[in-house]
């Protein structure tokens, strides 16, 4: 009988052993698990804050004005956006692009006796004509940058014309689309001064080391 309890005890011992180490995998894996769960959630959520964002600002709603920045604020009360700026766990950025070509150079007297652009800093970029950050700006910069050095009213953050078109500081990191494409011999684009709106969205997810360093949502719209 001894000789059994032995046994017994022996085998209980190393079965506990080995549910402690099964648990030390387990455990993480499930945490993991349960972030990379979550953090989906959060990002299909950012998604439609960027586009809810994009379509209201695309028809000229004016997000200058605290009564709309409070809209988007509870549009994404869920992700943490607050109208506070620098605080929340979100930030929604809006910028205005425009294309700088031959008109806009003549609408900033920036041409020369043929019409022909000279001295037009900005000729044949995108450029921003304004910029609005909503939210908590450390969460995630702009994948197009942001107006630098640039005056912009301190109510609309909007730039003049002569400033975005002749300084390069209004100049956006923004390659894709070709407003004036030709194809078969015919312009096909934007017309000529037509706004191309952007929305961005980020926010702040759950990060567990090593299965997620650093959980930030991110989605963009061109409208």
């Amino acid at each position: 009988m001894h000789r059994n309890s032995t046994v017994r005890a022996q085998r209980a011992g190393v079965s506990s052993l080995e549910f402690a180490f099964v648990i030390l995998t387990l455990l993480p894996l499930l945490l993991g698990t349960g972030v990379v769960g979550i953090n989906m959630i959060r990002t299909l959520q950012t998604i439609q804050l960027a586009r809810d964002a994009g379509h209201m600002y695309a028809r000229n709603v004016d997000f200058s004005q605290t009564g709309n920045q409070s809209i988007l604020g509870n549009i994404g009360s869920t992700l943490g956006l607050s109208t506070t700026p620098d605080t929340g766990s979100a930030v929604v950025i809006l910028s205005a692009l425009t294309y700088v070509d031959k008109n806009l150079c003549a609408s900033a007297k920036a041409v020369d006796q043929n019409g022909n652009p000279s001295g037009c800093t900005n000729y044949t970029k995108w450029v921003f004509t304004q910029q609005l950050v909503i939210g908590n700006s450390r969460v995630r910069q702009s994948n197009i940058g942001s107006p630098s050095g640039v005056p912009m009213d301190s109510d609309t953050h909007k730039i003049q014309l002569s400033d975005y078109v002749l300084n390069s500081g209004a100049v956006a990191q923004f390659n894709g689309v070709n407003p004036y494409a030709v194809v078969n011999g015919a312009s096909q684009g934007l017309p000529s001064g037509q706004t191309l709106f952007v929305a961005e969205a980020a926010s702040q997810g759950f990060s567990v080391r090593p299965f997620v360093p650093n959980a930030v949502a991110y989605s963009y719209g061109l409208f």
